[in-house]
């Protein structure tokens, strides 16, 4: 103990000043989240005209880059930082915008008709982030550092009490560690909520030589990027989180099994690990503890399934990524057939938070069988695009009219699907249903690893859920024939079914078919699968029966059962429809009511999104 304290006092502590100092600098300091989802939007070009004005006008100003803070509807943001001021975020910027934001930070003024909001304190005229809805009831515990600090700086995580969880940890017993864990009721946030201080006991119990343990930063889920986001703006909580859980089962070799469409999460999870063994943080005698670990870094492909653990052993090992039956599980059998933990991303960074604050403080949010936070992506039909951290236990309705804003355009809110492809679609009349894993399992859905994807009026679910299987069907290994054959079956009815081809006795095949590979696919892929089929059924029923009876499409989404025509009330002339259309089916002079041709006609939706008058009819 005393020599883990010395390191930390030896090594921790002059890198807590340096990060201090960074984070907080005497000059002003102008920062760029330049995430994935920044990037998307234009932020390198912001910082490049940011770097150039500065330079140009020989100005003391640091200029650095950030991560996501959660906010993406309103990327590219920037955040200045005045001596003596509030910082501020400003949202939706530019490069133009920019270097005059350059020329009035070297003024030390704010321009606040660009301001999102102040990170901390108040400023005249500017709501606080607490103040703004998109961010009034979270609670950040995974994302505290996600946009606040440099990724690539060990001194500014170190600065924000990084570190200090694994010199507790080395500190105690590792049968301590583990109680610690069990104690705060953290579940793992990848999918199947299973406890992880008890899957951590399994394996440090577990006879072997050598153990392993795996973070699990696979992400396959459409529209879900948490995991992608906490890599990108915190790698050094995954790789602490990392740490304590080698040192809690006694392993000495960790993997990060990361997407191959991750290059800049792959990219900071690296200069983690450099920075870590730099540091004494990674490596041989670990703050003089005596306690030896490394981690490699491994690729994957993209293959959904890869989500499923022993799926992820078997592409780690060189092997094809098909599941095995279970069991043994991975904590007793698991990697070259030695004890292993595998956790994802979000679970580990959660640790170095329980560690270091305890397992009450953690156990005290929440609710009774799901303590904690948990990351959800909000996409969709919504008009706050982006990651939020809340409380478990908040309402969906909260997270989605709240926090989310509501349906974009004055439209009607439909329903949301929690937990990817493989999570149920939910309806309006459960939208006051508390989110934890128990209440999202009775209405058919799942918590998975926080996917939620919002729907309008204007979306058909028979056709989502034909998306879904789609994507299923892709996916699925097909090793065992109820995942590789009944998903096929199911997404060829659904199919039938948007076409208008399909029959009453449809839906009963579709039940049975749902329930077969549901009870009897090997692994979770496709036990998971039909519960967008399954919760359609049972919510959306009258739309099949719309599709299969009236050969109709209540929303106007499935081609085959809809036709566009102009409506000679609302349509002016303008001929705006005419330009956007790919197949020149639509006719008409100038300030005269125009026609569609149905036979050229392919339904593409373009005069529909066009036209500003609401002069295109689906029927």
């Amino acid at each position: 103990m005393e020599g883990v304290m010395t390191s930390r006092s030896g090594v921790l502590e002059s890198l807590r000043a340096e990060g201090v100092k960074s984070i907080s600098p005497d000059c002003s300091k102008i920062t760029v989240g330049m995430a994935t989802c920044g990037i998307a939007q234009g932020a390198r070009g912001i910082f490049a005209a940011i770097e150039e004005e500065v330079a140009a006008s020989k100005l003391d100003i640091a200029v650095e880059s950030t991560a996501c803070i959660g906010f993406c509807q309103v990327e590219p943001i920037v955040e200045v930082y005045l001596p003596g001021k509030s910082r501020t975020l400003y949202q939706q910027m530019t490069p133009d915008k920019s270097r005059e934001l350059v020329a009035a930070t070297a003024r030390g003024e704010v321009k606040k008709e660009w301001a999102l909001c102040t990170v901390e304190g108040t400023a005249e005229g500017i709501p606080a982030m607490k103040e703004i809805p998109f961010y009034k009831k979270q609670l950040k515990v995974v994302t505290r550092n996600c946009g606040f600090i440099s990724p690539r700086s060990i001194a500014e995580y170190i600065a924000r009490d990084g570190y200090l969880a694994l010199s507790k940890a080395l500190g105690m017993k590792s049968d301590e560690v583990i109680d610690e864990m069990s104690h705060s009721g953290l579940r793992g946030r990848g999918g199947a909520g299973f406890p992880t201080g008890k899957k951590w006991s399994f394996a440090r119990n577990a006879p072997g030589d050598q153990k392993y343990v795996i973070c699990n930063g696979d992400e396959g889920d459409p529209g879900a990027y948490m995991d992608r986001a906490v890599m990108e703006g915190d790698p050094f909580a995954v790789l602490e989180g990392l740490t304590i859980a080698a040192y809690a089962i006694g392993s000495s070799q960790g993997f990060l099994y990361t997407r191959e469409e991750y290059p800049l999460a792959r990219e900071m999870m690296d200069n983690a690990i450099e920075s870590a063994k730099k540091y004494g943080l990674l490596g041989k005698n670990i703050l003089g503890s005596g306690f030896d670990f490394d981690v490699r870094i491994t690729k994957g492909a993209g293959s959904f399934v890869c989500g499923e653990e022993t799926a992820l052993i078997a592409s780690i090992e060189g092997k094809l990524p098909n599941p095995l039956p279970r069991p043994p599980y991975p904590a007793i059998s698991g990697l070259f057939g030695k004890p292993t933990v595998i956790n994802n991303v979000e679970t580990l960074a959660t640790v170095p938070q329980i560690i270091r604050n305890g397992a009450d403080w953690f156990s005290s949010m929440g609710t009774e069988s799901t303590k904690g936070t948990k990351i959800f992506s909000l996409v969709g039909k919504i008009n706050n695009n982006g990651l939020v951290e809340v409380p478990m236990g908040i309402s969906l309705r909260e997270i989605v009219f709240d926090i989310g804003g509501g349906i974009p355009k004055g439209r009607k809110f439909k329903a949301v699907q929690s937990g990817g492809p493989s999570g149920g679609l939910i309806p309006e009349e459960c939208l006051d249903t508390p989110v934890d894993y128990e209440h999202l399992e009775a209405l058919g859905a799942i918590m998975g690893s926080g996917g939620m994807i919002v729907a309008d009026d204007k979306t058909c679910m028979v056709d989502m859920t034909k998306f879904f299987f789609d994507f299923l069907n892709y996916e699925s290994c097909g090793k065992c024939a109820p995942c590789r054959e009944g998903i096929r079956q199911a997404h060829d009815i659904l199919e039938d079914i948007c076409s208008g081809e399909g029959k009453e006795e449809d839906l009963e095949t579709l039940g049975e078919l749902a329930h077969t590979v549901k009870d009897f696919s090997l692994c979770a892929l496709g036990g998971t699968a039909p519960n967008s089929l399954l919760t359609t059924l049972r919510y959306f029923k009258d739309e099949y029966y719309a599709h299969i009876k009236d050969k109709r499409c209540p929303a106007g989404v499935c081609k085959k059962l809809i036709t566009y025509h102009v409506d000679p009330e609302k349509c002016s002339g303008c001929r705006v429809c005419i330009k956007v259309c790919p197949q020149g089916a639509i006719s008409g002079e100038l300030k005269k009511v125009h026609l569609i041709d149905q036979e050229k006609c392919i339904k593409c939706g373009a005069c529909l999104e066009a036209c500003k008058l609401d002069a295109i009819i689906v029927e």
